[in-house]
Protein backbone atom coordinates (compact mmCIF):
# COMPACT_ATOMS: atom_id res chain seq x y z
CA UNK A 1 0.00 0.00 0.00
CA UNK A 2 1.45 3.29 -1.18
CA UNK A 3 0.16 6.60 0.43
CA UNK A 4 -1.74 7.17 -2.53
CA UNK A 5 -3.53 3.55 -1.92
CA UNK A 6 -4.49 5.02 1.58
CA UNK A 7 -5.83 7.84 1.11
CA UNK A 8 -8.16 6.61 -2.14
CA UNK A 9 -8.96 3.60 0.47
CA UNK A 10 -10.39 5.90 3.43
CA UNK A 11 -11.98 8.27 0.74
CA UNK A 12 -14.44 5.70 0.27
CA UNK A 13 -15.41 5.16 4.08
CA UNK A 14 -18.46 6.12 4.81
CA UNK A 15 -19.94 7.78 8.40
CA UNK A 16 -22.57 5.65 10.25
CA UNK A 17 -26.13 5.60 8.68
CA UNK A 18 -27.93 8.52 10.70
CA UNK A 19 -31.40 7.66 9.48
CA UNK A 20 -31.02 3.92 10.99
CA UNK A 21 -29.58 5.62 14.33
CA UNK A 22 -32.51 7.92 14.82
CA UNK A 23 -34.58 4.72 14.12
CA UNK A 24 -33.12 3.05 16.68
CA UNK A 25 -33.24 6.09 18.66
CA UNK A 26 -37.16 5.73 18.26
CA UNK A 27 -37.59 2.02 19.25
CA UNK A 28 -35.61 2.59 22.00
CA UNK A 29 -37.63 5.44 23.57
CA UNK A 30 -40.62 2.94 22.58
CA UNK A 31 -39.72 0.23 24.22
CA UNK A 32 -41.21 -0.62 27.89
CA UNK A 33 -39.01 0.82 30.01
CA UNK A 34 -37.70 4.14 32.09
CA UNK A 35 -36.05 6.24 29.02
CA UNK A 36 -32.07 5.10 29.26
CA UNK A 37 -32.45 2.78 32.01
CA UNK A 38 -30.63 0.20 30.21
CA UNK A 39 -27.59 2.72 29.85
CA UNK A 40 -24.52 1.61 27.40
CA UNK A 41 -26.71 -1.04 26.19
CA UNK A 42 -28.73 1.11 24.45
CA UNK A 43 -26.12 3.16 23.24
CA UNK A 44 -24.69 -0.01 21.81
CA UNK A 45 -27.54 -1.02 20.05
CA UNK A 46 -28.35 2.06 18.65
CA UNK A 47 -24.58 2.45 17.22
CA UNK A 48 -24.11 -0.49 15.91
CA UNK A 49 -27.83 0.12 13.77
CA UNK A 50 -26.19 3.55 12.33
CA UNK A 51 -23.25 0.49 11.19
CA UNK A 52 -25.52 -2.27 9.78
CA UNK A 53 -28.29 0.17 8.36
CA UNK A 54 -31.01 -2.27 10.32
CA UNK A 55 -32.24 -1.39 14.17
CA UNK A 56 -32.10 -5.22 14.88
CA UNK A 57 -28.99 -6.82 15.19
CA UNK A 58 -27.13 -9.83 15.81
CA UNK A 59 -23.37 -10.75 16.87
CA UNK A 60 -23.70 -14.34 16.17
CA UNK A 61 -19.98 -14.75 15.28
CA UNK A 62 -17.10 -12.89 16.51
CA UNK A 63 -13.43 -12.83 15.47
CA UNK A 64 -10.43 -11.55 17.68
CA UNK A 65 -8.02 -10.56 15.25
CA UNK A 66 -4.41 -10.34 16.87
CA UNK A 67 -1.09 -8.61 15.40
CA UNK A 68 1.75 -10.19 16.72
CA UNK A 69 5.73 -8.03 16.23
CA UNK A 70 8.35 -7.94 18.63
CA UNK A 71 9.97 -4.41 18.66
CA UNK A 72 13.47 -3.53 18.47
CA UNK A 73 13.22 -0.42 21.88
CA UNK A 74 13.34 -3.74 23.88
CA UNK A 75 17.00 -3.66 23.55
CA UNK A 76 16.70 -0.13 26.19
CA UNK A 77 15.88 -2.17 29.23
CA UNK A 78 12.15 -1.09 29.34
CA UNK A 79 10.57 -4.16 29.54
CA UNK A 80 10.74 -7.35 32.50
CA UNK A 81 9.61 -10.06 30.22
CA UNK A 82 11.72 -11.56 27.73
CA UNK A 83 11.29 -11.13 23.59
CA UNK A 84 11.12 -14.86 22.62
CA UNK A 85 7.44 -14.66 24.87
CA UNK A 86 5.70 -12.42 22.02
CA UNK A 87 6.63 -16.12 19.87
CA UNK A 88 5.72 -18.04 22.26
CA UNK A 89 1.97 -16.27 23.45
CA UNK A 90 0.99 -16.15 19.83
CA UNK A 91 1.37 -19.75 19.38
CA UNK A 92 -0.57 -20.43 22.57
CA UNK A 93 -3.02 -18.22 21.56
CA UNK A 94 -3.60 -20.60 18.26
CA UNK A 95 -4.16 -23.29 21.43
CA UNK A 96 -6.60 -21.37 23.31
CA UNK A 97 -3.99 -21.33 26.46
CA UNK A 98 -3.60 -17.66 26.75
CA UNK A 99 -6.03 -15.35 28.80
CA UNK A 100 -7.59 -13.62 25.79
CA UNK A 101 -7.95 -17.35 23.55
CA UNK A 102 -9.41 -19.28 26.45
CA UNK A 103 -11.99 -16.36 26.99
CA UNK A 104 -12.81 -16.78 22.98
CA UNK A 105 -12.64 -20.58 23.16
CA UNK A 106 -15.68 -20.71 26.07
CA UNK A 107 -17.44 -17.49 24.55
CA UNK A 108 -17.51 -19.31 20.87
CA UNK A 109 -15.48 -16.52 19.24
CA UNK A 110 -12.65 -17.45 16.74
CA UNK A 111 -9.58 -16.49 17.09
CA UNK A 112 -6.84 -15.38 14.19
CA UNK A 113 -3.10 -14.54 14.87
CA UNK A 114 -0.76 -12.44 12.62
CA UNK A 115 2.30 -12.63 12.29
CA UNK A 116 3.91 -9.13 11.29
CA UNK A 117 7.16 -8.87 12.64
CA UNK A 118 7.52 -11.81 15.32
CA UNK A 119 12.11 -11.96 15.98
CA UNK A 120 11.77 -15.65 14.92
CA UNK A 121 11.58 -17.82 12.20
CA UNK A 122 7.50 -18.40 10.84
CA UNK A 123 5.53 -20.70 12.74
CA UNK A 124 2.63 -22.98 10.98
CA UNK A 125 -0.14 -21.97 13.45
CA UNK A 126 0.16 -18.00 13.04
CA UNK A 127 -0.91 -16.25 9.34
CA UNK A 128 2.09 -15.03 8.04
CA UNK A 129 2.96 -11.51 7.15
CA UNK A 130 6.01 -10.67 8.25
CA UNK A 131 8.11 -7.93 6.17
CA UNK A 132 10.87 -7.89 8.60
CA UNK A 133 11.68 -9.87 11.98
CA UNK A 134 11.01 -6.52 14.66
CA UNK A 135 11.74 -3.29 14.63
CA UNK A 136 14.86 -1.23 15.18
CA UNK A 137 14.92 0.80 18.75
CA UNK A 138 13.62 4.16 18.77
CA UNK A 139 15.67 5.29 20.94
CA UNK A 140 18.97 4.89 17.91
CA UNK A 141 16.29 6.45 15.14
CA UNK A 142 13.16 5.42 13.17
CA UNK A 143 11.34 1.95 14.41
CA UNK A 144 10.84 1.15 10.14
CA UNK A 145 10.58 3.02 6.69
CA UNK A 146 7.77 4.96 6.26
CA UNK A 147 6.98 1.95 3.25
CA UNK A 148 7.30 -0.70 5.89
CA UNK A 149 4.60 0.99 8.26
CA UNK A 150 2.31 1.49 5.10
CA UNK A 151 2.79 -2.67 4.71
CA UNK A 152 1.51 -3.12 7.65
CA UNK A 153 -1.54 -0.73 7.55
CA UNK A 154 -2.47 -3.33 4.47
CA UNK A 155 -2.13 -6.19 6.49
CA UNK A 156 -4.78 -4.88 8.83
CA UNK A 157 -6.98 -4.06 6.36
CA UNK A 158 -6.76 -7.19 4.87
CA UNK A 159 -7.76 -8.69 7.90
CA UNK A 160 -10.32 -6.72 8.09
CA UNK A 161 -12.23 -7.45 4.95
CA UNK A 162 -11.37 -11.04 4.51
CA UNK A 163 -13.37 -11.19 8.41
CA UNK A 164 -16.26 -9.60 6.48
CA UNK A 165 -15.62 -11.37 3.58
CA UNK A 166 -16.09 -14.75 5.87
CA UNK A 167 -19.47 -13.41 7.57
CA UNK A 168 -18.01 -12.90 10.71
CA UNK A 169 -20.41 -9.92 12.52
CA UNK A 170 -17.84 -8.18 14.47
CA UNK A 171 -14.20 -8.36 15.00
CA UNK A 172 -12.01 -7.63 18.02
CA UNK A 173 -8.36 -6.37 17.74
CA UNK A 174 -5.98 -7.40 19.89
CA UNK A 175 -1.74 -7.12 19.97
CA UNK A 176 0.91 -9.03 21.27
CA UNK A 177 4.53 -7.90 21.25
CA UNK A 178 7.04 -7.05 24.00
CA UNK A 179 7.96 -3.46 24.40
CA UNK A 180 4.74 -2.48 23.14
CA UNK A 181 3.37 -0.28 25.88
CA UNK A 182 6.76 1.53 25.56
CA UNK A 183 5.48 1.96 21.24
CA UNK A 184 2.21 2.95 22.38
CA UNK A 185 3.27 5.37 24.78
CA UNK A 186 5.68 7.28 22.72
CA UNK A 187 2.78 7.09 19.22
CA UNK A 188 0.55 8.43 21.96
CA UNK A 189 3.28 11.24 23.00
CA UNK A 190 3.76 12.44 20.08
CA UNK A 191 0.00 12.56 18.62
CA UNK A 192 -1.59 14.11 21.47
CA UNK A 193 1.86 16.48 22.60
CA UNK A 194 1.37 14.82 26.28
CA UNK A 195 4.32 14.29 28.30
CA UNK A 196 6.00 10.67 28.35
CA UNK A 197 5.31 10.83 32.42
CA UNK A 198 1.84 11.14 31.24
CA UNK A 199 1.56 8.70 28.92
CA UNK A 200 4.03 5.92 30.07
CA UNK A 201 3.22 3.41 32.55
CA UNK A 202 4.49 0.06 34.26
CA UNK A 203 3.50 -2.49 31.41
CA UNK A 204 3.99 -5.86 32.83
CA UNK A 205 5.65 -4.45 36.06
CA UNK A 206 8.87 -2.82 35.72
CA UNK A 207 9.55 -1.12 39.38
CA UNK A 208 9.91 2.68 40.26
CA UNK A 209 13.68 2.58 38.73
CA UNK A 210 12.90 1.23 35.58
CA UNK A 211 9.60 3.13 34.95
CA UNK A 212 11.56 6.39 34.99
CA UNK A 213 13.88 4.84 32.41
CA UNK A 214 10.97 3.82 30.04
CA UNK A 215 9.25 7.66 30.63
CA UNK A 216 13.13 8.85 29.43
CA UNK A 217 13.55 6.69 26.67
CA UNK A 218 10.26 7.81 25.44
CA UNK A 219 10.97 11.07 25.88
CA UNK A 220 14.00 10.90 24.01
CA UNK A 221 12.76 8.90 21.38
CA UNK A 222 10.45 11.86 20.66
CA UNK A 223 13.06 13.80 20.54
CA UNK A 224 15.33 12.44 18.60
CA UNK A 225 12.40 11.14 15.70
CA UNK A 226 10.91 14.28 15.53
CA UNK A 227 7.50 12.32 14.16
CA UNK A 228 4.84 14.66 12.88
CA UNK A 229 1.82 14.58 14.82
CA UNK A 230 -0.10 15.57 12.05
CA UNK A 231 0.87 12.45 10.06
CA UNK A 232 0.33 9.28 11.51
CA UNK A 233 1.48 7.45 9.59
CA UNK A 234 5.39 9.32 10.34
CA UNK A 235 4.22 8.76 13.75
CA UNK A 236 4.08 4.75 13.19
CA UNK A 237 6.99 4.39 11.09
CA UNK A 238 9.39 6.89 13.72
CA UNK A 239 8.09 5.73 17.16
CA UNK A 240 5.61 2.90 16.50
CA UNK A 241 5.45 -0.68 15.54
CA UNK A 242 4.57 -3.17 13.18
CA UNK A 243 1.92 -4.22 15.55
CA UNK A 244 0.44 -1.04 15.99
CA UNK A 245 0.69 -0.55 12.49
CA UNK A 246 -1.59 -3.12 11.32
CA UNK A 247 -4.00 -2.73 14.39
CA UNK A 248 -4.56 0.97 12.84
CA UNK A 249 -5.17 -0.75 9.27
CA UNK A 250 -7.65 -3.02 11.08
CA UNK A 251 -9.87 -0.38 12.40
CA UNK A 252 -9.63 1.18 8.87
CA UNK A 253 -10.59 -1.62 6.75
CA UNK A 254 -13.49 -2.60 9.72
CA UNK A 255 -14.56 1.16 8.45
CA UNK A 256 -14.48 0.63 5.47
CA UNK A 257 -16.39 -2.59 5.15
CA UNK A 258 -18.95 -1.91 7.92
CA UNK A 259 -17.83 -4.03 10.52
CA UNK A 260 -17.74 -3.36 14.28
CA UNK A 261 -14.28 -2.98 15.62
CA UNK A 262 -13.84 -3.61 19.56
CA UNK A 263 -10.94 -1.85 20.82
CA UNK A 264 -8.60 -3.60 23.46
CA UNK A 265 -6.49 -1.92 26.27
CA UNK A 266 -3.83 0.64 25.98
CA UNK A 267 -2.19 -0.29 22.81
CA UNK A 268 -5.13 -1.23 20.79
CA UNK A 269 -6.60 2.24 21.85
CA UNK A 270 -3.83 3.84 20.95
CA UNK A 271 -4.12 2.19 17.45
CA UNK A 272 -7.91 3.39 17.09
CA UNK A 273 -6.94 7.04 17.71
CA UNK A 274 -4.47 6.65 14.81
CA UNK A 275 -7.12 4.70 12.97
CA UNK A 276 -9.20 8.11 13.59
CA UNK A 277 -6.82 10.95 12.94
CA UNK A 278 -6.70 9.20 9.68
CA UNK A 279 -10.36 9.08 8.68
CA UNK A 280 -11.99 10.52 11.47
CA UNK A 281 -15.56 8.68 10.21
CA UNK A 282 -13.92 5.76 11.19
CA UNK A 283 -14.98 6.40 14.83
CA UNK A 284 -18.15 5.16 14.19
CA UNK A 285 -17.42 1.72 13.76
CA UNK A 286 -15.03 1.57 17.05
CA UNK A 287 -16.27 0.56 20.42
CA UNK A 288 -14.03 0.19 23.69
CA UNK A 289 -14.60 -2.87 25.63
CA UNK A 290 -12.47 -2.47 28.72
CA UNK A 291 -10.58 0.36 30.59
CA UNK A 292 -6.89 -0.24 30.41
CA UNK A 293 -5.19 0.30 34.33
CA UNK A 294 -2.26 1.98 31.73
CA UNK A 295 -1.88 5.76 32.53
CA UNK A 296 -2.09 6.81 28.55
CA UNK A 297 -5.91 5.18 27.97
CA UNK A 298 -7.65 7.77 29.95
CA UNK A 299 -5.94 10.50 27.08
CA UNK A 300 -6.45 8.31 24.40
CA UNK A 301 -10.22 7.69 25.29
CA UNK A 302 -10.77 11.25 25.60
CA UNK A 303 -9.08 12.33 22.22
CA UNK A 304 -11.16 9.52 21.06
CA UNK A 305 -14.55 10.99 22.38
CA UNK A 306 -15.05 7.21 23.49
CA UNK A 307 -16.18 5.45 26.31
CA UNK A 308 -15.35 1.56 27.48
CA UNK A 309 -18.01 -0.71 28.66
CA UNK A 310 -16.26 -2.36 31.33
CA UNK A 311 -14.21 -1.60 34.68
CA UNK A 312 -12.52 -4.93 34.95
CA UNK A 313 -8.93 -3.17 36.37
CA UNK A 314 -7.56 -5.44 33.49
CA UNK A 315 -4.02 -4.70 31.91
CA UNK A 316 -3.46 -7.61 30.11
CA UNK A 317 -3.39 -6.95 26.55
CA UNK A 318 -3.97 -9.34 23.36
CA UNK A 319 -7.30 -8.52 22.53
CA UNK A 320 -8.82 -10.22 26.05
CA UNK A 321 -10.98 -7.77 26.73
CA UNK A 322 -12.90 -8.38 22.98
CA UNK A 323 -14.73 -11.65 24.43
CA UNK A 324 -16.13 -10.28 27.04
CA UNK A 325 -17.36 -6.92 25.21
CA UNK A 326 -18.72 -8.81 22.72
CA UNK A 327 -21.22 -10.71 25.15
CA UNK A 328 -22.16 -7.03 26.21
CA UNK A 329 -22.98 -6.43 22.68
CA UNK A 330 -24.97 -9.39 22.27
CA UNK A 331 -27.08 -8.38 25.51
CA UNK A 332 -27.49 -5.16 24.06
CA UNK A 333 -28.97 -6.79 20.67
CA UNK A 334 -31.02 -9.17 22.71
CA UNK A 335 -33.01 -5.86 24.35
CA UNK A 336 -33.49 -4.09 21.38
CA UNK A 337 -34.62 -7.34 19.15
CA UNK A 338 -36.72 -9.15 22.20
CA UNK A 339 -38.20 -6.27 24.63
CA UNK A 340 -41.90 -5.44 23.93
CA UNK A 341 -42.82 -1.60 23.17
CA UNK A 342 -45.13 0.11 25.30
CA UNK A 343 -48.21 -1.09 23.15
CA UNK A 344 -47.32 -4.19 22.82
CA UNK A 345 -47.28 -4.39 26.48
CA UNK A 346 -50.04 -2.81 26.60
CA UNK A 347 -48.75 -0.11 28.91
CA UNK A 348 -50.07 3.36 28.47
CA UNK A 349 -47.01 5.57 28.32
CA UNK A 350 -48.56 9.33 28.97
CA UNK A 351 -46.57 9.45 32.23
CA UNK A 352 -42.95 9.90 29.89
CA UNK A 353 -44.48 13.26 29.05
CA UNK A 354 -43.47 14.48 31.76
CA UNK A 355 -39.95 13.08 32.54
CA UNK A 356 -37.29 15.52 31.32
CA UNK A 357 -35.46 12.58 30.00
CA UNK A 358 -37.06 11.41 27.25
CA UNK A 359 -37.02 14.98 25.98
CA UNK A 360 -33.57 14.72 25.05
CA UNK A 361 -32.94 11.22 24.02
CA UNK A 362 -29.81 10.57 22.56
CA UNK A 363 -26.52 8.07 22.75
CA UNK A 364 -23.27 8.90 23.50
CA UNK A 365 -20.67 6.64 23.10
Amino acid sequence: MTDAELKLFISGVSPAFSEAAAAAVKRQSELAKPPKSLGKLENISIRLAGITGRVKNELSKCLVAVFAADNGVVNEGVAVTPQSVTLAQAVNMTRHKTGMSALAAYFGNEVRVFDVGINAPERPELITRKLRRGTASILRGPAMTREEALYAVSVGVSAAEKAKRDGFDAMGVGEMGIGNTTTSAAVLAALTGADAELVTGRGSGLNDEALKHKINVVREAIRINAPDKGDPVDVIAKVGGLDIAAMTGAYLGCAKYRLPAIADGFISVVAALLAVRLCPAARDFIFLSHASEEPGYKLAEKELGLLPFLLLDMRLGEGSGCPIAFQVMRAACAVMNGMATFNEAAIDDDYLKNLDEVKDFNYKA
